[in-house]
């Protein structure tokens, strides 16, 4: 095992030389030898010693070199005495004997040094010269090396400031494009193969990528590929992943980057980075651009707060408007981009021409999840008799993001039990702990509000079981878990359209448990504030924009091109009053109902509520021991088992878990 292992190590890179530090090195060396003396072998001596050795008979010779420096001779027979047998241990060239031995310095002496010689000359036969050194290699340092110093330190602020490769504030190449280039070898290692789902999309992006590939078979029969596809879909449904295995899968260059990289606080800049990246991808051509979340430039026109200033991303917009489809050949260029706010993006953006194409990525229905879980379930060790229709099934309205997080959560928890494969529960308690939030069991939590909480509960789960149109229960719990101190867990139907009938169902089980409480307790709490919420949301929407209302009739106030009403409605304050009016009776008629159900079972509600008070988690099971098996399973059973026969397309519409506690939020 070991041998395998060894095998498998690849060999440890050493860094390369970085040959800069072998310039610094070389440099350094040269100016220490220039800048140290050349006799720097010879012993310095002031020049009160010099004047006490010729005085003593000890000099032989002294030369004054560039009226500096004094070189000074100690006579051979001399040279054994003291102190010049201690002081004088050999001069540069190697010899005792041979001179000079001694230095000095002139400094202040220079003008009456030469009148001391001539004196030493005369009284002590000292023989003494003048001489001038070159010392050009000094004086070339000492010009040159400020100046470099100096260079030096600008070119590294410059490069700085530049951001040559560490990151700076790029000054100078503020205009260049930020996109980062695939291509000629590097790849995002992301295929079609890795993206599962989504066939209608692949198969409208797979064909721009066949077109670039083989223009030929499209351009014989006069056809154009389009010149741009925007990619639109909800958060996490795979718009950037696609992209990926575009880049991946394409064998042109791929120029990827973001719509906040065209944005700076400089005036101009995004504009020029626009140009830029046309530029490249133009020599370059054929190539694919892609940008993320366009709607950071491509808001529309005209809608700045500032108004009458000039906006820079009007500008930036401007000039994308202009490189996708201005008098300027742009041929071999083709645009990709995505976003999930497609409403807010400028019309001129979005006519044929510019994005010919807007592919819709949806949440992924029952078939598609399956094939997501098959790739995200491939990297992980599951149980062998793991159900995959199971938890493809458990997950109504999960995006592929989602599956993604829950198949990741799974292995988390499966590890942390020391488990050596995931298993069933194991995925289980990932959907709770992604939806519902983690578990708090050491919460404190008062006997009363505990009971409170359980009847509460109890009383989602008796209206929701005895409803036709209701969602499924699959469990229901009272131990804390996020925010919510109880928690219902449906499994929602997957359904294209909703009928009034359904909605209605669903407002009147969310009610139940406020209506459980006012039955059992004759008095109401605050934690059903979830459910208000949820069922008031509902209401409007029957109301104002679905228009499923006799009183206010067939009239939506909808705009789907995301203009906001904050301070005018579409409507007068007569039609909103009729609205409120309308809100509060279904609101209360559904809440009735509810009432109505529990009391005509207040037994079944009660020992339901004692049960989840014995066991605190209890399960479909549990409920069917109580209240049976449910009428509408066998019918809900058909009607599925004909949508799947059938091939139709099945999309989740609502779901996940009903929260319940004082300040949750449905999650």
């Amino acid at each position: 095992m070991s041998e395998d292992l060894g095998k498998r190590k690849s060999p440890i890179k050493k860094p390369p030389i970085n040959f800069y530090w072998v310039y610094a090195i070389i440099a350094f060396i040269l100016i220490m030898v220039l800048l140290l003396d050349y006799d720097s072998g010879l012993k310095k001596i002031s020049v009160d010693e010099f004047r006490t050795y010729v005085e003593q008979g000890d000099v032989s010779e002294v030369v004054i070199y560039n009226s500096s420096w004094g070189e000074v001779t100690i006579k051979e027979e001399k040279l054994a005495k003291s102190p010049h047998d201690k002081r004088i241990s050999g001069s540069k060239f190697g010899g005792s004997k041979m001179g000079p031995h001694y230095r000095f310095e002139v400094g202040l002496d220079s003008e009456t040094i030469g009148e001391e010689l001539k004196e030493m000359k005369k009284d002590y036969g000292l023989a003494y010269g003048y001489e001038k050194r070159e010392e050009w290699g000094r004086e070339l340092i000492g010009w040159i090396l400020p100046f470099g110093l100096i260079i030096l330190v600008w070119i590294f602020i410059m490069r700085r400031v530049a951001g040559g490769g560490t990151g700076g504030g790029q000054l100078f190449n503020i205009g260049k494009s930020r996109a980062q280039v695939f291509g000629q070898g590097k790849s995002t290692n992301v295929t079609f193969d890795h993206v599962a789902g989504l066939e209608g999309a692949k198969e409208e992006v797979q064909e721009i990528v066949d077109f670039l590939r083989n223009p030929k078979r499209y351009t014989a029969l006069g056809a154009k590929i389009p010149k741009g596809a925007l990619l639109v879909g909800p958060p996490g449904t795979g718009k950037t992943l696609l992209a990926k295995a575009v880049a991946g899968e394409a064998k042109v260059p791929f120029f990827s980057l973001s719509g906040s990289d065209f944005v700076e606080m400089f005036v101009g800049v995004g504009a020029s980075r626009v140009r830029d990246l046309f530029r490249q991808a133009k020599e370059k051509a054929p190539a694919i651009i892609f940008i993320d979340e366009i709607d950071a430039i491509g808001r529309a026109r005209g809608k700045s707060p500032n108004m009458g200033t000039n906006d820079e991303r009007e500008n930036t917009l401007n000039q994308l408007l202009t490189e996708m489809d201005g008098f300027g050949t742009n041929s071999g260029v083709i645009i990709l981009a995505a976003t999930n706010r497609a409403d807010v993006l400028d019309r001129a953006l979005m006519r044929a021409g510019r994005f010919d194409r807007q592919i819709y990525v949806d949440m992924p229905d029952l078939n598609e999840r399956k094939e997501i879980f098959g790739v995200h379930l491939k990297p992980i060790k599951v149980a062998e008799d793991l159900d995959r229709d199971f938890l493809t099934k458990q997950t109504p309205g999960f995006s592929g993001a989602d599956i993604a997080n829950i198949c990741n959560e799974a292995a988390l928890i499966a590890a942390r039990k020391n488990k050596k494969e995931v298993d069933k529960q194991d995925f289980l308690d990932a959907v709770d702990r992604i939806i519902g939030g983690l578990e708090k069991k050491n919460k404190i939590v008062t006997k009363q509000e505990k009971e409170t909480i359980a009847f509460h509960e109890a009383g989602h789960a008796t209206v929701s079981w005895l409803l036709e149109h209701a969602s499924p229960l699959v469990k229901v719990t009272i131990v804390p878990r996020g925010q919510s101190l109880g928690a219902a867990w449906y499994l929602p139907e997957e359904r294209q359209i909703t009928t009034t009938e359904q909605i209605l169902d669903e407002m009147c089980a969310a009610l139940g448990g406020r209506a459980a409480e006012s039955i059992i307790f004759d008095k109401i709490s605050t934690g059903a504030l979830s459910d208000l919420e949820k069922v008031t949301k509902q209401a409007y929407a029957m109301v104002s924009i679905y228009g499923l209302n006799e009183k206010v009739g067939n009239v939506s106030y909808y705009d789907s091109s995301g203009a906001d009403y904050s301070f005018t409605k579409p409507y007068s304050e007569a039609t909103a009053k009729t609205i409120d009016e309308e809100v509060k009776n279904i609101v209360e008629s559904q809440f009735a109902r509810a009432i109505e159900l529990l009391r005509g079972h207040k037994d079944k509600l009660t020992a339901l509520a004692h049960k989840l008070l014995e066991k605190e988690v209890i399960f479909k099971e549990d409920l069917e021991e109580i209240f049976g098996k449910r009428a509408f399973d066998a019918r809900e059973d058909q009607l599925k088992e004909e949508a799947v026969q059938s091939n139709k397309p099945e999309t989740s519409e609502d779901g996940g878990v009903d929260h319940d506690g004082e300040g949750s939020k449905e999650q």
